[in-house]
Protein backbone atom coordinates (compact mmCIF):
# COMPACT_ATOMS: atom_id res chain seq x y z
CA UNK A 1 0.00 0.00 0.00
CA UNK A 2 3.22 2.33 0.78
CA UNK A 3 4.60 1.46 -2.88
CA UNK A 4 0.79 2.38 -4.16
CA UNK A 5 0.63 5.81 -2.22
CA UNK A 6 4.41 7.19 -2.96
CA UNK A 7 3.95 6.34 -6.62
CA UNK A 8 0.71 8.21 -6.87
CA UNK A 9 2.63 11.26 -4.73
CA UNK A 10 5.27 11.25 -7.67
CA UNK A 11 3.10 11.42 -10.37
CA UNK A 12 2.35 14.81 -10.22
CA UNK A 13 6.20 16.07 -10.37
CA UNK A 14 7.20 13.92 -13.31
CA UNK A 15 6.02 13.21 -16.86
CA UNK A 16 4.24 9.40 -16.65
CA UNK A 17 4.47 8.05 -19.83
CA UNK A 18 7.42 7.89 -22.88
CA UNK A 19 5.24 9.39 -25.09
CA UNK A 20 4.61 12.40 -22.80
CA UNK A 21 8.26 12.75 -22.47
CA UNK A 22 8.98 12.22 -26.39
CA UNK A 23 6.63 14.98 -27.24
CA UNK A 24 8.18 17.27 -23.92
CA UNK A 25 11.51 16.84 -25.96
CA UNK A 26 10.18 17.21 -29.44
CA UNK A 27 8.65 20.94 -28.20
CA UNK A 28 11.88 21.66 -26.49
CA UNK A 29 13.74 20.97 -29.58
CA UNK A 30 11.48 22.72 -32.04
CA UNK A 31 12.26 25.73 -29.08
CA UNK A 32 15.86 25.83 -29.09
CA UNK A 33 16.25 25.65 -33.14
CA UNK A 34 13.78 28.07 -33.62
CA UNK A 35 15.17 31.28 -34.92
CA UNK A 36 13.76 33.48 -32.56
CA UNK A 37 15.81 31.27 -29.57
CA UNK A 38 18.69 31.42 -31.95
CA UNK A 39 18.78 35.52 -32.10
CA UNK A 40 18.52 35.28 -28.12
CA UNK A 41 21.27 33.63 -27.88
CA UNK A 42 23.41 35.72 -30.69
CA UNK A 43 22.48 38.98 -28.60
CA UNK A 44 23.05 37.69 -24.94
CA UNK A 45 26.88 36.28 -26.77
CA UNK A 46 27.11 39.40 -28.67
CA UNK A 47 27.02 41.52 -25.46
CA UNK A 48 29.26 38.98 -23.07
CA UNK A 49 31.36 37.24 -24.67
CA UNK A 50 34.51 39.76 -24.52
CA UNK A 51 33.99 38.91 -20.45
CA UNK A 52 35.49 35.67 -20.56
CA UNK A 53 39.35 34.63 -20.98
CA UNK A 54 40.76 31.14 -21.31
CA UNK A 55 42.01 30.22 -18.59
CA UNK A 56 41.94 27.82 -15.39
CA UNK A 57 40.68 30.82 -13.26
CA UNK A 58 37.24 32.08 -13.20
CA UNK A 59 36.53 35.62 -12.72
CA UNK A 60 33.46 36.42 -10.01
CA UNK A 61 31.35 38.03 -13.02
CA UNK A 62 31.62 34.74 -15.13
CA UNK A 63 29.18 33.17 -12.75
CA UNK A 64 26.71 36.65 -12.97
CA UNK A 65 27.14 35.87 -16.89
CA UNK A 66 25.67 32.39 -16.28
CA UNK A 67 22.64 33.05 -14.22
CA UNK A 68 21.51 36.02 -16.44
CA UNK A 69 21.87 33.47 -18.90
CA UNK A 70 19.97 30.81 -17.40
CA UNK A 71 17.21 32.73 -16.42
CA UNK A 72 16.97 34.24 -19.70
CA UNK A 73 17.03 30.90 -21.26
CA UNK A 74 14.48 29.46 -19.16
CA UNK A 75 12.19 32.09 -19.01
CA UNK A 76 12.29 31.88 -22.81
CA UNK A 77 12.05 28.17 -23.24
CA UNK A 78 8.85 28.40 -20.47
CA UNK A 79 7.45 30.97 -22.05
CA UNK A 80 7.08 28.96 -25.14
CA UNK A 81 6.10 25.67 -23.51
CA UNK A 82 3.38 27.52 -22.17
CA UNK A 83 2.22 28.12 -25.20
CA UNK A 84 2.51 24.89 -27.02
CA UNK A 85 1.15 22.68 -23.47
CA UNK A 86 -1.30 24.75 -20.82
CA UNK A 87 -0.31 23.48 -17.76
CA UNK A 88 3.42 23.29 -18.72
CA UNK A 89 5.59 22.61 -15.01
CA UNK A 90 9.57 23.87 -15.73
CA UNK A 91 10.30 21.74 -12.28
CA UNK A 92 8.30 18.73 -13.50
CA UNK A 93 9.77 18.80 -17.06
CA UNK A 94 13.57 19.50 -15.13
CA UNK A 95 12.62 16.86 -13.05
CA UNK A 96 11.47 14.04 -16.06
CA UNK A 97 14.75 15.65 -17.96
CA UNK A 98 17.28 14.38 -15.14
CA UNK A 99 15.50 10.89 -15.03
CA UNK A 100 15.53 10.14 -18.48
CA UNK A 101 18.93 11.96 -19.54
CA UNK A 102 19.78 8.88 -21.22
CA UNK A 103 17.28 8.95 -23.26
CA UNK A 104 17.28 12.46 -24.47
CA UNK A 105 18.95 12.83 -27.96
CA UNK A 106 22.57 13.80 -27.83
CA UNK A 107 22.22 17.22 -29.04
CA UNK A 108 19.54 18.05 -27.05
CA UNK A 109 21.46 16.52 -23.78
CA UNK A 110 24.44 18.86 -24.84
CA UNK A 111 22.27 22.08 -25.46
CA UNK A 112 20.24 21.41 -22.11
CA UNK A 113 24.18 21.04 -20.49
CA UNK A 114 24.78 24.54 -21.25
CA UNK A 115 22.08 25.80 -19.27
CA UNK A 116 22.66 23.81 -16.29
CA UNK A 117 26.35 23.42 -16.19
CA UNK A 118 28.54 26.54 -15.70
CA UNK A 119 31.99 24.64 -17.40
CA UNK A 120 30.19 23.34 -20.17
CA UNK A 121 29.04 27.37 -20.64
CA UNK A 122 31.71 28.98 -20.54
CA UNK A 123 33.56 26.04 -23.08
CA UNK A 124 30.89 27.80 -25.74
CA UNK A 125 31.40 31.46 -24.77
CA UNK A 126 35.20 30.28 -25.09
CA UNK A 127 34.98 29.20 -28.57
CA UNK A 128 32.73 31.74 -29.73
CA UNK A 129 35.09 34.26 -28.22
CA UNK A 130 37.48 32.30 -30.48
CA UNK A 131 35.75 32.51 -33.54
CA UNK A 132 35.25 35.58 -32.87
CA UNK A 133 38.27 37.74 -32.32
CA UNK A 134 39.35 35.21 -35.69
CA UNK A 135 36.83 36.76 -37.89
CA UNK A 136 36.38 40.62 -36.45
CA UNK A 137 32.57 39.72 -36.45
CA UNK A 138 30.90 40.09 -33.66
CA UNK A 139 28.66 37.24 -32.27
CA UNK A 140 25.31 39.01 -32.42
CA UNK A 141 26.24 39.33 -35.72
CA UNK A 142 27.19 36.24 -36.99
CA UNK A 143 25.24 32.44 -35.85
CA UNK A 144 28.24 31.21 -34.23
CA UNK A 145 26.23 28.74 -31.44
CA UNK A 146 27.44 25.23 -32.19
Amino acid sequence: MDALEEESFTLPFSYASDAELDAMVGYLEDIIMDDEFQLLQRNFMGKYYREFEDTEENKLTYMAIFNKYISLVEKHIEEQKLERTPGFNMEAFTTTLQLHKDEVAGDISDMLLTFTDFLAFKEIVLVVTSLCQSSSVPASQNNLWP
